[in-house]
C-alpha cells in the first residue's frame, strides 16, 4: 500500500482539488483493488465507494476492451442529485469524485484528470520505489516425499 507520507500528499492533492472546485462534495483515491489511499469525503462511507469504484472500474475495463475503445480513462454516472466520476490515477490508483448536480462538467473533467495524473505520479512513484527496494524472491526448494517402498508379504 502507499505509505503513510504519500498518502498525506494525495490527502493534500484531493484538498486542493476540492478547494478549487467548490461543487464537489467529496474525492478520494483508492487503488484499482478498492483499498482506500487517501480521501476527503465527509458524510459519505469511504470504503464502500471504494468497494464499489473497483467493482465499476473491472466493469468498465471489460467494455473498454470488448468495444476496442482502449485502456481504462474515466466513468461518469450522473444521479438524480449529482455526479459520480472516476478518473484513472497512474497505473494502480483511481480517483473518484462525488459532486453536485449544477457542477459544470467540464470543469470536472478538466480538474479530475490534471488531479488523477497528479495523484498517479505520486502512486506509481511509491510502488516503483517498493518493487526496487524489495528482496528478491527466494527460489523454492523442492519438498519432494521421500518414495515408499513396499516390501512382499512374507505369508
Amino acid at each position: 500500500m502507499v505509505p503513510e507520507a504519500e498518502a498525506q500528499d494525495v490527502l493534500d492533492e484531493l484538498q486542493r482539488l476540492r478547494a478549487r472546485v467548490p461543487l464537489l462534495t467529496g474525492a478520494l483515491a483508492a487503488s484499482t483493488d478498492g483499498l482506500i489511499v487517501a480521501r476527503d469525503t465527509p458524510g459519505i462511507e469511504a470504503e464502500g465507494v471504494a468497494a464499489l469504484t473497483a467493482a465499476a472500474l473491472g466493469v468498465s475495463i471489460r467494455m473498454a476492451d470488448a468495444t476496442g475503445r482502449g485502456g481504462f480513462r474515466e466513468l461518469l454516472i450522473r444521479g438524480e442529485n449529482g455526479y459520480i466520476a472516476t478518473y484513472a490515477a497512474g497505473s494502480s490508483a483511481v480517483l473518484t469524485l462525488l459532486a453536485e448536480d449544477r457542477i459544470n462538467v467540464g470543469r470536472l473533467h478538466l480538474e479530475g484528470r490534471r488531479a488523477g495524473a497528479r495523484i498517479g505520479e505520486l502512486v506509481d512513484a511509491t510502488q516503483d520505489r517498493a518493487e526496487r527496494t524489495a528482496p528478491p524472491p527466494r527460489p523454492q526448494q523442492s519438498r519432494a516425499l521421500p518414495r515408499r517402498t513396499t516390501t512382499p508379504d512374507a505369508t
